[in-house]
């Protein structure tokens, strides 16, 4: 008779754990998942175009992770960019290297590669149990699930949990079993939003004029990390792929510190010099808006900004009226609902578990995916790591097995 291993959790950590134990001769695997089918945030996050992984070298990669590099570093030795662009290869899907160095599927589309995952899943053994919402543990230390026709039961030999950070909690990741794992005495970081907007307290007509406007072409600071993109503002602050890059340390600041700001550079192909010599050429009859639109090509938003946070005198001379240009404060109030993060951050400690993620003090129970305590950018750096994890922790789960008898 084939031995049990449950993974509570359809999404990519989870199915690429049962992929490698689904290869193991013996086991019975089966993936639980409360939503109806499985890999829904997944599908989600490739509607606007699947960003698998990155393109640059590995140990600029690894130092996306930021403080959880040394942990997250291994994982990617097993099981790495390049391993993960092979293996999608081997689902029959393509991927190409967009100019910004990201990986992309062919078809651009998180559908067909989930299409042939769950095709070759099935195809080895796997099963899938959806609509099953785990509930934490019996007495006995049975898993207990909410089904459709009302609470089961399962004593496996092995669990994975991989159920996801705190963020996007109507595709199934709902962080509720933060309080099920700290019952159990596991130590669990309170999970926070990362890669997510902040609000900021505009004034009411700075609101109205510019909600939903980009802000393209600057440079934003927190720290001392500077990135160069663009953003959007919203009625409630600011969002998108710079604010993203720089959210956990305008998150850590506000903290530590009760406060932040995103300091942009407005116009970062002109130098300080530049700008106050393009700004001392007589105005005539200009207003400051047509002035700064034909010197230093600042209108639109970019003006809204100066005009928010800066004080009038300060526009009115071109030494403050230039510094403001290169390093305007936009003081940041908090983060936006974790809810609305692309991911979050913490999770179970790194300390709390083995090198094949299984937990220190509770033997055949191993973790995976967002549950742990990491988080990292856009850019493919999410999925890679979900996927490493789950290669890991699957591989590590087989091993476990195998000791075990």
């Amino acid at each position: 008779m084939k031995r049990q291993v449950a993974i509570v959790g359809g999404g990519p950590a989870g199915l690429m754990a049962a992929e490698q134990l689904a290869a193991v001769d013996g086991l019975q695997v089966t993936v639980f998942d409360a939503m109806p089918s499985p890999g829904r945030k997944f599908l989600m996050a490739g509607r606007g175009g699947l960003n698998i992984t990155h393109a640059e070298p590995l140990p600029a990669f690894v130092d996306r992770y930021g403080e959880r590099s040394p942990f997250i570093a291994p994982l990617l030795d097993a099981f790495g960019p390049q391993a993960l662009r092979e293996w999608i290869h081997g689902l029959g899907v393509d991927t190409f290297v967009g100019t910004s160095g990201r990986v992309f599927p062919r078809e651009m589309k998180a559908a067909p590669l989930l299409r042939a995952w769950l095709h070759r899943l099935r195809g080895a053994g796997v099963q899938f149990r959806v609509r099953h919402r785990w509930l934490g543990w019996r007495d006995d230390g049975a898993l207990r699930f909410a089904a459709p026709d009302g609470e089961q039961t399962l004593d496996p030999a092995a669990v994975l949990l991989a159920l996801g950070g705190g963020s996007w909690a109507r595709l199934g990741s709902d962080g509720a079993w933060v309080s099920l794992l700290g019952a159990r005495g596991l130590p669990v970081r309170p999970l926070q939003p990362a890669n997510c907007g902040f609000n900021v307290a505009w004034s009411p007509h700075f609101r109205e004029r510019f909600a939903g406007a980009p802000v393209k072409a600057v440079t934003g600071a927190c720290g001392r990390l500077s990135r160069q993109g663009e953003f959007n503002i919203t009625a409630a602050g600011i969002e998108g792929g710079l604010v993203y890059a720089l959210s956990a340390e305008l998150r850590d600041s506000l903290a530590r510190d009760g406060r932040a700001q995103l300091c942009l550079d407005l116009a970062p192909g002109r130098s300080l010099a530049r700008l106050r010599q393009e700004l001392a050429q007589p105005r005539g009859r200009d207003s400051l808006a047509n002035h700064l639109r034909r010197r230093v090509g600042i209108d639109g938003v970019k003006a809204g900004l100066l005009r928010e946070f800066c004080p009038p005198d300060a526009l009115t001379a071109i030494d403050s009226l230039a510094a403001a240009i290169k390093s305007l404060p936009v003081p940041v109030v908090s983060p936006r609902p974790i809810d609305e993060a692309i991911s979050s951050a913490g999770g179970v400690a790194f300390e709390a578990v083995d090198e094949r993620l299984m937990a220190r003090q509770h033997p055949g129970l191993f973790f995976a995916g967002e549950m742990l305590d990491w988080e990292a950018p856009t850019g493919g750096y999410l999925l890679t790591a979900c996927l490493a994890s789950g290669y890991v922790a699957g591989r590590g789960m087989a091993a476990w097995l195998r000791e075990a008898g």
